[in-house]
């Protein structure tokens, strides 16, 4: 109602007054207008925040170990009936084995959500994914979140939770894709999302659908880290991620995309795990981490 209501107001400012430099003057008032407006919104930690998002994460770091406020761990009973449990985490970086990439689908092929995980050898995932945080009674549009809508959240949580949500109450397609990435740029680019999460946890930030959103915002840790990674249509057209990863030999390459893309779906295999606490093995079963590409 505000956008129209400016667009008519925009109008009558450029048709109503007489004389070309009245019609600038008029409508140089209403961009000022505008402009001002759009300078007095602001992120705010403080709102009545949908249970899901309603804790902010945090996290310190003594030498090698990690610790993690806020971690989700949810029951489920279904998308929108279940049991918060918000945990404390800690997780020993000399024991980070490598990265992974989930792809959840939930309608259009070129589409999708992408959640990046960090494994342990001690049986540890911490998946982490770029969000929107919603008020309660507030819903997610498209088009609104180009705009000042949402605020911007990184939710930490066990896999059971992010993943299982998608692929047991949601219904979505989600495929798994363990990354070609050295475990030392593994560290650095959790590093960074902590840097990230923390923060956010001082000074909120909004969720911008078309520069910070879920894939977007990757791509700018990974060149915090110092990683080239050159600008690609597939980064906005999210569901072809994946493509652009073989393309690039982010992840497996020893066969055809199609057969990787294949044996990365996992919807089923976390269907059958459930809340299972081996969930994160159970849906990685025979899958191997690739090899890394050879050293430059």
């Amino acid at each position: 109602m505000l956008a129209v209501a400016w667009a008519l107001a925009a109008g009558a400012a450029l048709l109503v007054p007489r004389g070309l430099a009245r019609k600038l003057g008029a409508f140089a008032v209403a961009v000022v207008v505008l402009a001002a407006w759009w300078a007095s919104i602001r992120p705010s930690n403080d709102r009545a925040w949908q249970p899901d998002v309603a804790r902010p994460p945090r996290a310190e770091l003594h030498g090698d170990l990690l610790t993690i406020e806020n971690v989700r761990n949810f029951d489920y009973r279904s998308e929108t009936d279940f049991t918060p449990r918000w945990e404390r985490r800690t997780f020993d970086l000399s024991r980070l084995r490598g990265l992974d990439l989930f792809l959840s689908y939930w309608g259009s092929p070129a589409i999708a959500h992408t959640i990046m995980s960090w494994e342990f050898d001690d049986g540890q995932h911490l998946a982490i994914s770029i969000e929107t945080r919603k008020e309660i009674g507030e819903s997610y549009s498209a088009i609104a979140g180009f705009f000042k809508n949402y605020e911007l959240y990184y939710v930490v949580a066990d896999e059971r939770d992010v993943v299982r949500l998608r692929t047991n109450y949601r219904g979505e397609d989600v495929y798994l894709y363990p990354l070609r990435t050295p475990v030392d740029r593994a560290r650095r680019m959790l590093l960074d999302y902590v840097a990230a999460i923390n923060r956010l946890a001082a000074r909120p930030a909004f969720y911008r659908a078309a520069t910070q959103n879920c894939t977007t915002t990757i791509r700018t840790h990974v060149l915090h880290i110092g990683v080239a990674a050159p600008w690609d249509w597939r980064l906005l057209a999210t569901g072809y991620v994946d493509e652009m990863l073989y393309d690039r030999g982010g992840i497996d390459t020893s066969r055809p995309f199609a057969e990787v893309k294949a044996a990365s779906h996992v919807s089923a295999r976390a269907q059958a795990a459930d809340g299972d606490a081996d969930f994160s093995r159970r849906i990685r079963a025979g899958m191997a981490r690739p090899s890394l590409p050879p050293a430059r």
